[in-house]
């Protein structure tokens, strides 16, 4: 599953303001678009942009090219969420309030995790975060994050190191502090998701028994081939329901 930065560049703008458009009955579900001359034109973009948004807008389900036909507008439209880089507080918060608890602020030597996802050397320590999201009360995920280096994250976002200290280091997550300081930045962001138990030291953390099933999602942040974040979540039963929509 791969994730872009929502309002990182042209082209995504112009994936969001299609979207927008068709979810508002600009172009209602089952109409044909317009041929790309003239959808340039109403639009007032390069025929290259609209290109560039299209293909994403097929990849993503919003459109169906048939041959003969031209594209099409699906009826069924992919929800907003995971199809856009987003903190898990900030899906979570579509659910109800959310609140994060800063278990464990520092820095540790690299582990197998973050030395494969991090492309990190052998030595040196790493900048990591272990949160518990509150969800609407309920103790709703474990969320466990390593940095790239200081350096490595200096050389692209300067002021990374002042935000990550500041007071929201105390009440955000370290991805939604990323997203909030590099809004200019083109990340993109793949996770994997597998079925898991809790075991015990988690279990503890998220007051439930060790043997719980739970979900494990992994992610990993890019900027372009650099990796900045690799994370960990924890998500047992019962917490609010994320959406996950897949394309081809």
């Amino acid at each position: 599953m791969v994730a872009r930065q929502p309002q990182r560049r042209p082209v995504v703008l112009l994936y969001e303001r299609m979207v927008e458009a068709i979810r508002t009955g600009s172009y209602p579900p089952g109409s044909t678009l317009p041929t790309e001359p003239l959808l340039a034109a109403e639009l007032g973009v390069s025929r290259a942009a609209l290109r560039e948004a299209l293909i994403l807008l097929q990849e993503d389900g919003v459109i169906t090219v048939r041959r003969g036909v031209g594209r099409t507008v699906n009826h069924h439209l992919p929800p907003r969420g995971f199809e856009f880089l987003k903190s898990l507080e900030a899906l979570f918060g579509q659910g109800g309030p959310v609140v994060v608890r800063a278990l464990a602020r520092g820095y540790e030597e690299p582990t197998d995790f973050s030395t494969q996802h991090l492309l990190l050397p052998g030595s040196g320590r790493v900048r990591f975060w272990e949160s518990l999201l509150e969800v609407g009360g309920t103790h709703g995920c474990l969320t466990q994050e390593w940095a790239a280096p200081d350096d490595v994250l200096g050389r692209v976002l300067p002021q990374a190191a002042e935000v990550f200290d500041g007071p929201g280091g105390r009440t955000a997550s370290l991805l939604g502090l990323l997203l909030d300081a590099g809004r200019h930045l083109s990340l993109t962001g793949s996770s994997s998701i597998t079925a898991t138990t809790l075991g015990r030291q988690r279990g503890a953390q998220l007051g439930r028994p060790g043997d719980t099933p739970a979900l494990l999602v992994t992610q990993v942040v890019r900027l372009d081939r650099t990796p900045l974040l690799a994370a960990k979540h924890m998500l047992p039963p019962g917490v609010p329901a994320l959406q996950v929509w897949h394309a081809r």
